[in-house]
């Protein structure tokens, strides 16, 4: 009873450390900070200025990106020193900050500022949150290895999130608690479903910034 007592402990704590990896706290560090910087310099710059800078920041990325799979010396570089913030899909395969980077220059090009400056926030904030939330308490499974309660987790988020940016603008407040609910369902459900496979550094924004335009077209809030 002892021994089955003591396999029963190390199992437990084998799962304990295995969430705690699966965490990525380092990699949603990066993420939050990098978008955060996107937004901050969106936000502040002339938009010629801004688009000038996602795009060539956005092919110096790609271009790194697929230059590494040609040169394995350069894959090794990258894997080694940056090893904290990639996954291991990443090392065979396009890494997310690519992802990120054409998914922040579709959104910033085609959609005004206040849907971009949206959904750049639930890509820095309720992406990350979601997948943290989704990872230690995500038990029941809706769509891949997203989770009901990840999902949860990206709807409180993204719906904060909003109450804080159109309040800020002061925008919509007449009816600001019914569009931050619905601007909150639509975060979680760009961050939930899946677009023909693709990296949702890439789906969120450009999903959410679609619904988003609507749902601010509908309610006067471009």
């Amino acid at each position: 009873m002892a021994d089955d007592h003591r396999k029963e402990e190390s199992v437990q704590y084998t799962q304990v450390l295995k969430s705690k990896a699966d965490l990525h706290i380092a990699r949603k560090l990066w993420h939050f900070l990098g978008v955060m910087m996107i937004t901050i310099i969106y936000w502040t710059s002339p938009r010629v200025v801004s688009m000038q800078l996602i795009t060539f920041f956005s092919f110096l990325f790609i271009i790194i990106d697929l230059l590494r799979h040609q040169l394995p010396i350069m894959n090794r570089f990258f894997t080694k020193y940056l090893r904290f913030v990639m996954r291991d899909y990443e090392k065979n395969g396009m890494a997310g900050i690519s992802y990120l980077m054409l998914g922040c220059f579709l959104v910033m090009y085609y959609f005004p500022k206040n849907v971009v400056t949206l959904s750049l926030l639930f890509l820095a904030i309720a992406d990350p949150f979601a997948s943290y939330i989704g990872i230690l308490y995500g038990k029941d499974k809706l769509i891949g290895n997203k989770s009901l309660q990840g999902t949860i987790g990206a709807f409180v988020a993204c719906t904060l999130v909003s109450i804080f940016f159109f309040y800020w603008q002061n925008l919509m407040m007449d009816q600001l608690i019914i569009v931050c609910i619905l601007a909150g369902i639509i975060g979680a459900l760009a961050e939930l479903l899946p677009v023909w496979h693709l990296d949702d550094n890439l789906t969120l924004p450009v999903v959410s910034s679609t619904l988003l335009y609507g749902l601010l077209y509908v309610y006067g809030g471009l």
